[in-house]
Order: structure tokens, then C-alpha cells, then sequence
């Protein structure tokens, strides 16, 4: 879509793309080494851990911005290896053109517009749109049926035009690829519990209430029911109508919770987010109603293609005692007794915490646990010392520590 830009905004976005060329190039000068393709530095964490922070300081962009130039430079250096492997005779890579790579959190679509964030702060330029309908624009960017992804923002030097290459992705999609990159060992994993009163929990002590959600939800089958009543045709067909609208809103509501959860993760370097298994959940949550259990799969899902993107993988544990289970490794006791509705209870030490929140805290520390046996287990581990760390608030959990569990 061509972008239709004042003089101040077209200032803004030539100063932005200055900057995030200046990451890029200061990203492939790092990774990079001139004797060998084995010396090139293209672990993204380790990477990310030794420049963003500088790169912050010494330029005005945004944080997605600075991440997304460090991404660039890291992937054209891998490319530049595999030609290296091959005999191909290669150089540094340098970045010149002015093209910029915007996420869900650095851009934001409108009806006929979009915002961008800049050096200036957000700029909002228009879209300049084909008089014709229906356009490629309003099918895939508008329709409630795509979900935003992102976008790479160019500058043509011969039009003098800012033009954005947007991608998008159906939301009903059941052939939908993830993929993600597990070439580090040590790894920060994000743990998930999901519930009727609490959507969702982090480790980290974030709330995704369900108060609202349920709330609208009971309201939809209030007037539905209200509708019902009636019997004539005209209820009928606005019973259709509603049932589209409620349909509609609890999508863009859990669209929502993933897009917060994904960033949670983001905003404290995870590089896991793990969930509970949901195979069984309606018996293991028996008061749940069913869009109870249509949200928790459905963010799930939004969650498992969203975080890839910003280089998070997903993971489903085993729910086996993470609801019974104390998630102090001190004491890790197990015990039915424990839980109490949302309030938890060790019956052995005595310590008082949020049921959910020690759920997504033992969510997370089977994931750590599972990963690190495995790298144990295995010949090919080396030393098999590998840390997997639980992410908590103020800091971080290892999850190699044995937890006792109650008897029957």
C-alpha cells in the first residue's frame, strides 16, 4: 500500500530508517568474523543480551524497532553463512535501502490509515487506495477473518514514495505452520495457568481476570434467550445477528489476552511460554462452561502463531498435580488438600498463595525440569548442564530441584 506522507512525517520516517539501518549494520558488524563462519555470533539471545542496551542509548527508536534491525542483521548474516559453507565467496552484510520492519506493537491499522512509531513519536499517514472495491486491502486488512502480522515499510528513492508490504493471516486457519528456534540451550520459560475466575495467570504474577469475559458472556445468553422467547421470524434472525456479534467479540477479546501474554513474555526475555495441556480440561475444570473451554483453546492457539513471530516457541506440560502442588522447590509438597478454590495452602509448611498463580509457576518449572532431563538424558549433551530457568516476578526460578509428593 502506497502512503501518502506530509513533509514532517516523511522527515520522521527518513530519521527512523537512519537509525534502524545504524542497528542493523552495527548488529552484522558484531555477529560477524572475517576468519571463519564457525567464529560468527548468530545466537539470537546472546546476540540481543550484548547490544540492545547500547543500541537503546545511543539511538531514539522504540524497542520493537531496536529488536527488529538486530533480527534482520542476525538472519542476513545466517544467510551469508550457508553461501560461506558452500564455497561462496562473502562479505559482512551491509544494509542501505530504507526498509523498516514493524510488528503489532510498532504498528497499528485504521480503516484508512496506519501509525507508525518513529524517532518523533507515532506518525499516522494514509493509505493511498484504489478507487475500485473490492481491493486486496479491504479483503485481508479489514476483514475480521485476517489477523495483522506485520508489515516492512520501503522507501522507493526513484517515486520519492514510502510504500508498506503488509502480511496478514487468517484467524480461523487450522493449517497454520509455527515454527521456532531452539538452536540455544539455555533457555527462560514463561508459565501459563489457565482458569474460570482467572482467564489466565502468569508466572510472573500477571492476571487476565475472566470478570469481563464473563460477564458479556452471560449477557449474550441473556438476550439471546430474551430473543428465543418471542418465536417469530424477525427474533430468529436477530438471534443470527447477535449470535455473529458475540461471535466477533470474544475473538477480539482473546485476541487481546494473547497479544498482552505474548508481549509479557517479550518484555521479561522468555524464551518459552508453556501451557497445561488441554486434552482433558473439561474434566479437570468440570464448572467450566463451554466458552470457558472455547477460550482457552482458542488462546492457546492465537498464542502458539503469535509468539513464534517474536521469537518465543510454544510448549504444552502435563497438568498432573500442577494445581496440588507447592511451587517453592524448598518445599514442592503435593497434597489434594491443598487447593481450595483460588486459594492455595501448603498443609506442610503453611505458606498462603493465589491457587493460580502457583499453578503457572509449577506449569512452568515442569516444562524446566522436563527440558533439563532431557539434555541430561541424552550422550550427545556434553556436560548436560544446561540451565533452564523459570521466569517469576523479580527474577528467575531453576527448576532442577526434586519436589516430594504427598502419598495417597
Amino acid at each position: 500500500m502506497k502512503l501518502a506522507v506530509s513533509d514532517e512525517q516523511r522527515d520522521a520516517l527518513h530519521r527512523t530508517a537512519d537509525q534502524y539501518l545504524y542497528c542493523a549494520n552495527r548488529t552484522a558488524d558484531y555477529c560477524w568474523s572475517d576468519t571463519s563462519y564457525t567464529e560468527c555470533k548468530i545466537n539470537k539471545r546472546q546476540v540481543r543480551d550484548a547490544l540492545y542496551s547500547e543500541l537503546r542509548e545511543e539511538t531514539d527508536l522504540q524497542a520493537q524497532l531496536v529488536q527488529a534491525a538486530i533480527k534482520r542483521a542476525i538472519e542476513a548474516v545466517k544467510g551469508v553463512i550457508e553461501r560461506w559453507k558452500k564455497g561462496q565467496r562473502v562479505s559482512c552484510p551491509t544494509f542501505t535501502a530504507e526498509t523498516m520492519d514493524y510488528d503489532t506493537r510498532s504498528a497499528t491499522f485504521y480503516r484508512n490509515k496506519v501509525s507508525l512509531a518513529t524517532v518523533a513519536g507515532r506518525v499516522e499517514p494514509s493509505f493511498v487506495l484504489p478507487a475500485d472495491s473490492p481491493t486486496p486491502y479491504e479483503r485481508y486488512v479489514l476483514s475480521e477473518d485476517y489477523e495483522f502480522r506485520e508489515s516492512t515499510l520501503q522507501y522507493d528513492s526513484t517515486t520519492d514514495e514510502f510504500y508498506l508490504k503488509t502480511s496478514t493471516r487468517w484467524t480461523d486457519g487450522d493449517d497454520v505452520e509455527v515454527s521456532a528456534d531452539t538452536e540455544h540451550p539455555d533457555q527462560t520459560v514463561l508459565g501459563i495457568d489457565l482458569g474460570v475466575n482467572s482467564l489466565a495467570v502468569s508466572s510472573t504474577g500477571t492476571f487476565w481476570q475472566g470478570d469481563d469475559y464473563n460477564h458479556w458472556c452471560r449477557e449474550f445468553e441473556k438476550r439471546r434467550g430474551e430473543m428465543q422467547q418471542r418465536g417469530t421470524q424477525a427474533a430468529h434472525n436477530a438471534v443470527r445477528r447477535l449470535g455473529k456479534q458475540e461471535e466477533a467479540w470474544r475473538k477480539q477479546y482473546i485476541h487481546t489476552v494473547a497479544n498482552e501474554l505474548v508481549a509479557e513474555a517479550v518484555e521479561h526475555d522468555c524464551d518459552v511460554i508453556a501451557f497445561e495441556d488441554l486434552t482433558d480440561i473439561r474434566e479437570r475444570l468440570p464448572h467450566a462452561k463451554w466458552h470457558h473451554i472455547w477460550a482457552f483453546r482458542r488462546l492457546y492457539r492465537y498464542v502458539e502463531y503469535k509468539a513464534p513471530e517474536q521469537g518465543v516457541s510454544v510448549e504444552q506440560v502435563e497438568p498432573n498435580h500442577t494445581s496440588q502442588r507447592y511451587s517453592r522447590t524448598d518445599c514442592g509438597f503435593t497434597h489434594k488438600d491443598n487447593r481450595h478454590g483460588e486459594h492455595f495452602e501448603c498443609q506442610k509448611c503453611g505458606y498462603e498463595v493465589n491457587a493460580d498463580y502457583n499453578g503457572a509457576k509449577n506449569i512452568g518449572l515442569r516444562y524446566a525440569r522436563k527440558r533439563t532431563h532431557r539434555r541430561q538424558s541424552s550422550p550427545t549433551s556434553g556436560s548436560g548442564d544446561a540451565e533452564v530457568d523459570l521466569r517469576i516476578n523479580g527474577g528467575t526460578l531453576n527448576g532442577g530441584s526434586h519436589q516430594p509428593v504427598a502419598g495417597d
